[in-house]
């Protein structure tokens, strides 16, 4: 080769090996960075990304949730039949305090006459019926027991459509399982047509699948804190007017509202709520309430208040919405009076309200 080749040669090579590092240095971010080039950059494994699991959320939350099963005796008198009926219901419950507390739904342990909880360990314990809320269909049982696992709980939880959830229960006596959900929305008031009888309780629906023995069971967050008490789905009638099922609805009663009937229930034994004792509906294009109907033994009767009244105000508080209202008065101490603002007949009134207890008026 002559010298003329061999400059040529050597010319050629350095400047292919100019582009191909100009190329690797624009391809390769950690060349620029100067950490080397690493053989873990061939390595397809490297680059996934670790799959999503909440399986901390559940370690956390599951524990505290117990399978109830609750005995009761059908005593109704048939034709073909004179001894008492064992009846035995299923559902979950939500361990609440290191001192034993658990809270289920009501129409878990309804009618019962023993009650047994079973813990995620193993541990089978007796229960006692604290007391029961029938408006939330909530309940609250107590077991003697050291080392109870205590479900993660926040004062008020901030539970937002669109939120992850996940429900722990025993389904169909299944053995503890998990579903996984979002929340479809808040504030589901009015559903005492579809699950159970709770005419005062502010519902998140969700659509994480509940079953037969999910009821009582734990809605969790992400992270495995409490934010509900698990329901009912939501149910309507056929075309032969038959209860069925409607898919992906699902009823949880959020844990602000849990947390508060249990400590009533733990202090006194019951719920206390206040009465107002009317109906009403609300208007589309105007602030107020329109009372539909009044309970002639209820205070708001007693104060005069009647039917086709427009309530707008209570103690100088401009009315949000029907369900608020009612809440409100729900909170009220039975013998607080309220300061209701009406307007009848295009004339602005003034009335005093003495709240009384709900169930003590007949």
């Amino acid at each position: 080769m002559t010298d003329n080749n061999w400059a040529s040669f050597i010319f050629k090579s350095v400047l292919l090996g100019l582009i191909v590092a100009v190329i690797l240095l624009l391809t390769v971010p950690e060349l620029r960075n100067g950490s080397g080039l690493s053989l873990k950059m061939f390595d397809s494994s490297v680059t996934q990304r670790a799959p999503m699991s909440f399986s901390d959320a559940i370690a956390n939350a599951a524990p505290a949730v117990v399978n109830i099963y609750s005995t009761g005796y059908d005593n109704r008198p048939l034709l073909y039949r004179r001894q008492p009926v064992e009846r035995t219901s299923l559902g979950s419950g939500v361990i609440m305090t290191a001192g034993g507390h658990i809270l289920t739904c009501y129409h878990v342990i309804k009618d019962a006459e023993y009650i047994n909880v079973i813990l995620q360990d193993g541990r089978v314990l007796d229960a006692q019926l604290v007391g029961q809320d029938p408006h939330t269909d909530l309940a609250v049982l107590k077991v003697t027991e050291e080392n109870l696992p205590v479900i993660p709980q926040t004062e008020i939880p901030d539970t937002r459509v669109g939120d992850i959830v996940l429900a722990i229960g025993n389904p169909y006596n299944l053995g503890q399982t998990i579903t996984q959900g979002v929340v479809s929305a808040t504030g589901r008031a009015g559903l005492s047509n579809y699950v159970s009888s709770a005419n005062y309780a502010d519902f998140i629906q969700m659509d994480a699948v509940l079953n037969k023995g999910n009821s009582g069971g734990a809605l969790v967050d992400s992270n495995g804190t409490l934010v509900g008490i698990n329901n009912a789905n939501f149910k309507t009638l056929d075309n032969n007017r038959r209860i069925k099922d409607v898919a992906g609805i699902f009823f949880s009663v959020p844990y602000a509202l849990a947390k508060r009937v249990m400590d009533d229930i733990v202090a006194h034994g019951r719920v206390i709520r206040g009465y107002l004792g009317i109906s009403g509906s609300e208007f589309i294009d105007q602030p107020g309430i329109l009372v539909t109907a009044v309970d002639p033994k209820g205070p708001a009767a007693a104060a005069g208040i009647r039917a086709n009244d427009i309530i707008m105000k209570i103690d100088g508080n401009a009315i949000e919405s029907a369900f608020k209202t009612l809440d409100l008065v729900a909170e009220t101490q039975p013998g607080s009076e309220l300061t209701f603002e009406l307007r009848r007949d295009e004339q602005v009134l003034k009335t005093q309200v003495t709240i009384t207890e709900l169930g003590s008026n007949g």
